[in-house]
């Protein structure tokens, strides 16, 4: 029963170790401009709404890992990118919650 989160955790690990390594090769500068990277926030959007959200379709499991790693991989962007991708996401994955009356974790 517990070894899924051992799953979450090495997903939501891999993520943000991935998300670190691209977004210092797509971000050469520190973070100067206040933008929205339309790509990362499609990650995150899907990323939070599938982990929010995962039990409304089947395989939950699997559908949380993918979600941990889609958040990790934004949130764990180089510092200050990201930011307000993940903050989007999780919003509107909560929105979606409330509205779709989700049954809990």
């Amino acid at each position: 029963m517990y070894g899924i989160y051992l799953v979450y955790t090495v997903s939501f690990i891999a993520g943000s170790v991935t998300g670190l390594l691209l977004s210092y090769r797509k971000y050469r500068e520190p973070f100067v401009e206040e933008k929205i990277d339309p790509l990362a926030l499609i990650v995150a959007l899907v990323g939070w709404v599938v982990l929010v959200n995962a039990a409304l379709a089947p395989f939950t499991p699997l559908l949380r890992t993918g979600g941990f790693f889609m958040v990790a991989l934004v949130a764990g962007m180089r510092p200050g990118y990201g930011r307000y991708e993940t903050v989007l996401g999780a919003a509107v994955a909560f929105i979606i919650w409330l509205l779709a009356g989700t049954p809990g974790w």
